[in-house]
């Protein structure tokens, strides 16, 4: 399995991207529209087209920022929110990154690296988040793939790589995730120990 930034920017050449909405998820849209602190420092790793990105860019919040492998996807991004400053698209690997946050938004990032750093991705998680941030987002529920993104688990699963770290506010099935995705998805908020 090829999860290397070439990979990935082919797939956004070839538009091999079945995981991407076109739009900002409406779980998130509805998170993020109960958001009152607009100053707030959001990061959204593995963002690819980063609608949720753009939304919040849209709704007054300007101290996102996002990272992906893919410097395709960061010009696709770039191209349909030319005001979005170029210093908060950080084109890289997020386990390398060295900025704290106080909020970072999860949607098909877990599902998208391989499986093996899952727990590493949890710790990453905690180190970049500042004292009371929160790891908000979707996980997909769902078996999925073993070979390729999206890689799929269960809750179950995924509940011991972020107990050790994480105060579990919320970890449920998702009721308004769209609907290809019903039934499939866990809604997480998670807030630093």
């Amino acid at each position: 399995m090829d999860l290397s930034e070439n990979a990935w920017n082919s797939r956004y050449i070839n538009n091999d991207i079945g995981w991407d909405l076109g739009k900002v998820s409406p779980p998130l849209k509805n998170y993020f529209d109960q958001l009152e602190d607009k100053k707030i420092k959001i990061l959204i790793p593995g963002a690819g087209n980063a609608y949720e990105a753009e939304y919040l860019f849209n709704q007054g919040f300007r101290n996102v920022f996002v990272i992906d492998l893919s410097k395709t996807a960061l010009d696709n991004f770039k191209k349909r929110v030319p005001d979005f400053p170029t210093s908060q698209l950080l084109h890289g690997n997020f386990f390398d990154i060295n900025i704290s946050f106080n909020l970072i938004i999860e949607q098909t990032f877990f599902c998208a690296i391989n499986p093996n750093l899952r727990q590493q991705y949890s710790i990453k998680m905690h180190q970049i988040l500042k004292t009371n941030g929160k790891l908000v987002g979707l996980l997909f529920n769902a078996s999925l793939f073993s070979n390729r993104p999206p890689f799929g688990g269960s809750k179950k699963e995924y509940v011991s790589y972020f107990k050790p770290y994480f105060e579990m506010k919320t970890f449920e099935n998702c009721y308004n995730s769209i609907k290809s995705r019903h039934g499939k998805e866990l809604f997480i908020q998670l807030i630093k120990k």
